[in-house]
Protein backbone atom coordinates (compact mmCIF):
# COMPACT_ATOMS: atom_id res chain seq x y z
CA UNK A 1 0.00 0.00 0.00
CA UNK A 2 1.22 3.45 -1.25
CA UNK A 3 0.32 6.91 0.38
CA UNK A 4 2.67 8.82 -2.24
CA UNK A 5 4.73 8.47 -4.77
CA UNK A 6 7.40 6.24 -2.31
CA UNK A 7 6.09 5.88 0.79
CA UNK A 8 5.08 2.81 1.86
CA UNK A 9 2.36 2.13 4.59
CA UNK A 10 3.86 -0.35 7.80
CA UNK A 11 1.77 -3.41 8.44
CA UNK A 12 -1.21 -2.76 10.06
CA UNK A 13 -1.53 -4.47 13.53
CA UNK A 14 -4.62 -2.52 15.21
CA UNK A 15 -7.47 -0.68 13.50
CA UNK A 16 -9.40 1.77 15.35
CA UNK A 17 -12.95 2.73 14.47
CA UNK A 18 -15.27 5.33 15.10
CA UNK A 19 -18.80 3.99 15.52
CA UNK A 20 -21.94 6.64 14.66
CA UNK A 21 -21.73 7.09 10.95
CA UNK A 22 -19.03 4.64 10.38
CA UNK A 23 -19.21 1.47 11.79
CA UNK A 24 -22.80 1.43 11.88
CA UNK A 25 -25.78 2.75 9.91
CA UNK A 26 -27.84 5.87 10.24
CA UNK A 27 -30.19 3.38 12.13
CA UNK A 28 -27.30 1.96 14.22
CA UNK A 29 -27.43 -1.12 12.86
CA UNK A 30 -24.45 -3.13 12.43
CA UNK A 31 -24.20 -5.50 9.43
CA UNK A 32 -23.59 -8.53 8.82
CA UNK A 33 -20.57 -7.54 6.51
CA UNK A 34 -19.40 -5.48 9.28
CA UNK A 35 -18.97 -8.27 11.97
CA UNK A 36 -17.09 -10.73 9.10
CA UNK A 37 -14.96 -7.66 8.40
CA UNK A 38 -13.47 -7.25 12.01
CA UNK A 39 -13.27 -11.09 12.35
CA UNK A 40 -11.53 -11.23 9.03
CA UNK A 41 -8.79 -8.17 10.69
CA UNK A 42 -8.67 -10.77 13.48
CA UNK A 43 -8.10 -14.03 11.40
CA UNK A 44 -5.00 -11.73 9.84
CA UNK A 45 -3.63 -10.75 12.62
CA UNK A 46 -4.70 -7.26 13.15
CA UNK A 47 -6.30 -5.89 16.56
CA UNK A 48 -9.88 -3.96 16.71
CA UNK A 49 -11.03 -1.42 18.86
CA UNK A 50 -13.49 1.24 18.96
CA UNK A 51 -14.04 4.83 19.69
CA UNK A 52 -16.76 6.60 20.46
CA UNK A 53 -18.59 9.98 22.20
CA UNK A 54 -21.09 7.31 23.29
CA UNK A 55 -20.70 6.64 27.31
CA UNK A 56 -19.19 3.03 27.94
CA UNK A 57 -22.97 1.73 28.35
CA UNK A 58 -23.87 3.01 25.02
CA UNK A 59 -21.19 0.94 23.22
CA UNK A 60 -22.44 -2.76 24.85
CA UNK A 61 -24.87 -3.72 21.77
CA UNK A 62 -20.66 -3.96 20.06
CA UNK A 63 -19.22 -5.80 23.00
CA UNK A 64 -20.93 -9.68 22.13
CA UNK A 65 -21.61 -9.69 18.07
CA UNK A 66 -17.73 -8.33 18.02
CA UNK A 67 -16.54 -10.45 20.26
CA UNK A 68 -14.52 -6.57 21.44
CA UNK A 69 -11.74 -8.07 23.77
CA UNK A 70 -9.53 -4.59 23.84
CA UNK A 71 -10.33 -1.00 26.15
CA UNK A 72 -13.27 0.41 24.62
CA UNK A 73 -12.72 4.42 24.67
CA UNK A 74 -15.90 5.98 25.67
CA UNK A 75 -16.54 9.69 25.87
CA UNK A 76 -13.56 10.64 22.77
CA UNK A 77 -11.09 8.76 25.10
CA UNK A 78 -12.65 10.34 28.38
CA UNK A 79 -12.85 6.94 30.01
CA UNK A 80 -10.91 3.89 28.87
CA UNK A 81 -13.08 0.81 30.10
CA UNK A 82 -12.61 -2.90 29.32
CA UNK A 83 -15.31 -5.12 27.45
CA UNK A 84 -16.62 -5.57 31.07
CA UNK A 85 -17.42 -2.37 31.02
CA UNK A 86 -16.38 -2.04 34.85
CA UNK A 87 -12.74 -2.51 34.54
CA UNK A 88 -11.81 1.57 34.03
CA UNK A 89 -8.14 1.99 32.07
CA UNK A 90 -8.03 5.10 32.29
CA UNK A 91 -9.98 8.31 33.01
CA UNK A 92 -10.42 11.66 32.02
CA UNK A 93 -12.50 14.25 33.99
CA UNK A 94 -13.69 17.85 33.26
CA UNK A 95 -12.74 19.94 35.81
CA UNK A 96 -15.62 21.50 37.67
CA UNK A 97 -15.09 25.19 36.69
CA UNK A 98 -15.17 24.22 33.34
CA UNK A 99 -17.96 22.04 33.60
CA UNK A 100 -19.84 25.31 34.60
CA UNK A 101 -18.29 27.65 32.35
CA UNK A 102 -19.52 25.27 29.36
CA UNK A 103 -22.74 24.65 30.56
CA UNK A 104 -23.37 28.46 30.72
CA UNK A 105 -22.42 29.20 27.22
CA UNK A 106 -24.32 26.11 25.96
CA UNK A 107 -27.30 27.57 27.54
CA UNK A 108 -26.41 31.38 26.28
CA UNK A 109 -26.27 29.78 22.77
CA UNK A 110 -29.98 28.74 23.08
CA UNK A 111 -28.86 25.22 23.29
CA UNK A 112 -29.89 22.47 25.52
CA UNK A 113 -27.22 20.47 27.91
CA UNK A 114 -26.67 17.28 28.62
CA UNK A 115 -24.38 15.93 31.24
CA UNK A 116 -22.23 12.69 31.32
CA UNK A 117 -20.68 11.19 34.32
CA UNK A 118 -18.97 8.05 33.54
CA UNK A 119 -22.14 6.44 34.95
CA UNK A 120 -25.31 8.49 34.04
CA UNK A 121 -26.51 10.59 31.55
CA UNK A 122 -28.53 13.76 32.88
CA UNK A 123 -30.61 16.02 30.80
CA UNK A 124 -32.96 19.05 31.79
CA UNK A 125 -36.58 17.68 29.73
CA UNK A 126 -36.89 14.08 28.60
CA UNK A 127 -39.25 15.24 25.77
CA UNK A 128 -36.45 17.84 24.74
CA UNK A 129 -34.75 17.17 21.11
CA UNK A 130 -32.98 14.32 20.86
CA UNK A 131 -33.18 12.71 23.60
CA UNK A 132 -35.57 10.17 22.62
CA UNK A 133 -33.22 9.18 19.77
CA UNK A 134 -30.11 9.19 21.66
CA UNK A 135 -31.91 6.86 24.47
CA UNK A 136 -32.61 4.51 21.46
CA UNK A 137 -29.15 4.99 20.62
CA UNK A 138 -26.83 4.42 23.68
CA UNK A 139 -29.71 1.52 25.16
CA UNK A 140 -30.45 3.49 28.62
CA UNK A 141 -32.41 6.20 29.81
CA UNK A 142 -31.34 9.82 31.06
CA UNK A 143 -31.93 10.90 34.65
CA UNK A 144 -34.40 14.61 34.69
CA UNK A 145 -32.60 17.42 36.31
CA UNK A 146 -33.90 21.02 35.99
CA UNK A 147 -31.03 22.15 37.92
CA UNK A 148 -27.77 20.44 35.60
CA UNK A 149 -25.74 23.64 36.16
CA UNK A 150 -25.36 22.26 39.60
CA UNK A 151 -23.61 18.84 38.35
CA UNK A 152 -19.68 19.65 38.58
CA UNK A 153 -18.24 16.13 40.01
CA UNK A 154 -17.09 12.79 37.73
CA UNK A 155 -18.56 14.84 34.53
CA UNK A 156 -16.82 12.69 31.71
CA UNK A 157 -18.81 15.13 28.97
CA UNK A 158 -21.07 18.12 28.79
CA UNK A 159 -23.17 18.13 25.35
CA UNK A 160 -24.54 21.28 23.48
CA UNK A 161 -27.83 19.76 21.31
CA UNK A 162 -29.83 22.50 18.83
CA UNK A 163 -31.34 21.77 15.08
CA UNK A 164 -29.92 25.17 14.74
CA UNK A 165 -27.26 23.87 13.03
CA UNK A 166 -25.69 27.55 12.99
CA UNK A 167 -25.64 28.14 16.43
CA UNK A 168 -23.83 24.72 17.14
CA UNK A 169 -21.30 26.14 15.14
CA UNK A 170 -20.70 29.49 16.95
CA UNK A 171 -21.31 27.80 20.14
CA UNK A 172 -18.14 25.31 19.60
CA UNK A 173 -15.96 28.06 18.25
CA UNK A 174 -16.66 30.24 21.72
CA UNK A 175 -16.41 27.14 23.82
CA UNK A 176 -13.25 26.52 22.26
CA UNK A 177 -11.89 30.25 22.79
CA UNK A 178 -13.10 30.25 26.87
CA UNK A 179 -11.89 26.93 27.80
CA UNK A 180 -8.78 26.63 25.36
CA UNK A 181 -6.04 23.99 26.32
CA UNK A 182 -8.44 22.84 29.36
CA UNK A 183 -10.63 21.17 27.30
CA UNK A 184 -11.21 19.82 23.88
CA UNK A 185 -14.82 21.09 22.08
CA UNK A 186 -15.47 19.47 18.87
CA UNK A 187 -18.84 18.67 16.64
CA UNK A 188 -19.81 14.60 16.96
CA UNK A 189 -23.06 15.31 14.79
CA UNK A 190 -23.78 18.61 13.09
CA UNK A 191 -26.31 19.07 16.13
CA UNK A 192 -24.41 17.80 18.72
CA UNK A 193 -21.11 19.78 20.64
CA UNK A 194 -19.24 17.51 22.63
CA UNK A 195 -16.83 19.09 25.55
CA UNK A 196 -14.36 16.94 27.18
CA UNK A 197 -11.43 17.24 29.20
CA UNK A 198 -8.75 17.86 27.01
CA UNK A 199 -6.96 14.73 26.43
CA UNK A 200 -10.51 13.03 25.88
CA UNK A 201 -10.23 13.30 21.96
CA UNK A 202 -9.86 10.66 19.28
CA UNK A 203 -6.14 12.13 18.57
CA UNK A 204 -5.05 10.65 22.21
CA UNK A 205 -7.33 7.58 21.61
CA UNK A 206 -4.99 6.63 19.33
CA UNK A 207 -1.89 7.73 21.12
CA UNK A 208 -3.59 5.67 24.50
CA UNK A 209 -4.01 2.44 22.34
CA UNK A 210 -0.63 2.70 21.01
CA UNK A 211 0.71 2.91 24.35
CA UNK A 212 -1.93 0.24 25.99
CA UNK A 213 -1.02 -2.40 23.35
CA UNK A 214 2.53 -1.29 22.68
CA UNK A 215 1.89 -0.93 18.89
CA UNK A 216 3.37 1.85 17.00
CA UNK A 217 0.90 4.91 16.12
CA UNK A 218 2.62 3.96 12.54
CA UNK A 219 0.98 0.66 12.83
CA UNK A 220 -2.22 2.06 13.65
CA UNK A 221 -5.17 2.24 11.45
CA UNK A 222 -8.33 4.96 11.75
CA UNK A 223 -11.75 5.45 10.82
CA UNK A 224 -14.19 7.74 10.78
CA UNK A 225 -16.62 11.02 9.22
CA UNK A 226 -16.67 13.67 11.56
CA UNK A 227 -14.37 16.21 12.64
CA UNK A 228 -13.79 15.05 15.52
CA UNK A 229 -12.49 11.99 14.03
CA UNK A 230 -9.62 13.95 11.94
CA UNK A 231 -7.56 13.93 15.41
CA UNK A 232 -7.36 10.69 15.37
CA UNK A 233 -6.61 10.22 11.12
CA UNK A 234 -3.68 12.53 12.32
CA UNK A 235 -2.02 10.64 14.84
CA UNK A 236 -2.27 7.69 12.93
CA UNK A 237 -0.01 5.62 10.40
CA UNK A 238 -3.39 5.18 8.13
CA UNK A 239 -6.43 7.05 8.07
CA UNK A 240 -9.86 6.51 6.03
CA UNK A 241 -12.74 9.08 6.12
CA UNK A 242 -16.02 7.55 5.19
CA UNK A 243 -18.16 8.41 2.19
CA UNK A 244 -21.02 9.88 4.33
CA UNK A 245 -17.68 12.41 5.80
CA UNK A 246 -17.61 16.34 4.65
CA UNK A 247 -15.37 17.18 1.92
CA UNK A 248 -13.07 18.67 4.48
CA UNK A 249 -12.82 15.38 6.40
CA UNK A 250 -12.22 12.85 3.24
CA UNK A 251 -9.50 15.50 2.70
CA UNK A 252 -7.85 15.10 6.02
CA UNK A 253 -7.73 10.96 5.34
CA UNK A 254 -5.49 8.88 3.56
CA UNK A 255 -8.33 6.94 2.21
CA UNK A 256 -11.89 7.57 1.40
CA UNK A 257 -14.74 4.59 1.51
CA UNK A 258 -18.21 4.38 0.40
CA UNK A 259 -20.87 5.59 2.95
CA UNK A 260 -22.15 4.12 6.03
CA UNK A 261 -25.34 3.15 4.12
CA UNK A 262 -22.99 1.16 1.25
CA UNK A 263 -21.23 -0.61 4.06
CA UNK A 264 -18.57 1.85 3.67
CA UNK A 265 -16.82 -0.08 7.05
CA UNK A 266 -16.25 -3.33 5.17
CA UNK A 267 -15.41 -1.76 2.13
CA UNK A 268 -12.48 0.01 3.50
CA UNK A 269 -11.36 -3.17 5.79
CA UNK A 270 -11.49 -4.68 2.63
CA UNK A 271 -9.88 -2.49 0.19
CA UNK A 272 -7.45 -0.80 2.26
CA UNK A 273 -6.58 -2.98 5.38
CA UNK A 274 -6.95 -6.85 4.16
CA UNK A 275 -5.74 -6.45 0.93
Amino acid sequence: MATSAGSVVPRIRLVIADVDGTLVTQEKVLTPRAIQSVFKLREAGIQFAVTSGRPPRGMAMLIEPLKLDEPIAAFNGGVLIQPDLTTVTRQNFLSPDVVKQTVKLILDHKLDAWIYTDKDWFVRDVNAPHVAREQWTVKFPPVVSPNIDGLVDRIAKVVGVSDDLEAVKRCEKDVQDATGANASAARSQPYYLDVTHPKANKGEVVLAMSDLLKIPVAEIATIGDMPNDVLMFKKSGVSIAMGNASPEVQKSATYVSTTNEQEGFANAMEKFILS
